[in-house]
């Protein structure tokens, strides 16, 4: 929802932007507001965001790789950053609404490196320890087909709908819940499953919930957009 140039569209104002509660928090609108002041470029923080993202798949898929505390030191990097996703979520339309820098072009900030992000997160978590290439791979698609559900039921009149029950925050909040866990228990709490060559643990377990809450997402809005168009035309003369 945000551009750096905004010569051409001063007057655009987004009209469904995400609902998210902390953007009306003191602490929020002050360090927007600071971040304004400062000349911040809303892009800008949305690249960093996505940035962000990557480095937090990086540490996931790092888990695998290494051992003891240097372990749990990237599964507690990956739960940050991608608290650090989220934030960057949070202010680069804020910062845009500051600046008066809303515009259809911040859309496309908006939304491609989200897709990124997503894809990097939940790929980065299937090849985690106790992850499963395949389900990270699957979760990363059910990510991209939610929010294609979204843009299409935009596309053909219906309103924005971010509905969950697994929505952008509730994934991430899946993710860090599980980096958290992963980093902090005991290894006798984590729970192991083998049927096969590759043992799955709590990360496939956290995939398996992104990829089930997902798609009933998706389904959701599917039925609600559905919804809404069949009304519009009724009301229609």
């Amino acid at each position: 929802m945000n551009s750096d140039d905004a010569q051409g569209e001063p007057s655009y104002q987004p009209t469904e932007r995400r609902p998210i509660a902390s953007r009306e928090t003191g602490w929020a609108r002050s360090i927007a507001s600071r971040l304004a002041a400062n000349g911040v470029s809303p892009n800008a923080i949305s690249v960093a965001g996505m940035l962000a993202a990557i480095a937090a798949g990086g540490c996931l898929a790092a888990t695998a790789q290494t051992e003891g505390w240097l372990t749990r030191g990237c599964w507690l990097a990956a739960a940050l950053f991608a608290q650090c996703r989220l934030l960057a979520n949070l202010f680069d339309g804020m910062v845009a609404i500051e600046r008066n820098l809303a515009s259809p072009v911040g859309e496309l900030y908006n939304e491609v490196p989200d897709r990124v992000s997503d894809a990097a997160i939940f790929i980065g978590l299937g090849y985690a320890v106790g992850g499963c290439p395949i389900l990270g791979l699957t979760a990363a698609l059910v990510c991209v087909f939610t929010a294609y559900v979204r843009a299409a039921a935009k596309v053909a009149g219906a309103p924005q709908d971010y509905c969950g029950p697994m929505a952008k925050p509730q994934r991430m909040a899946t993710v860090t819940l599980v980096a958290l866990y992963a980093a902090l228990a005991p290894l006798a709490w984590q729970p192991i499953y083998q049927p096969g060559d590759t043992p799955l643990g709590i990360a496939a377990l956290g995939l398996a919930i992104v990829i089930v809450g997902g798609f009933f997402t998706a389904l959701r809005r599917l039925w609600r957009a559905g919804r809404f168009l069949r009304s519009s035309s009724a009301r229609t003369p």
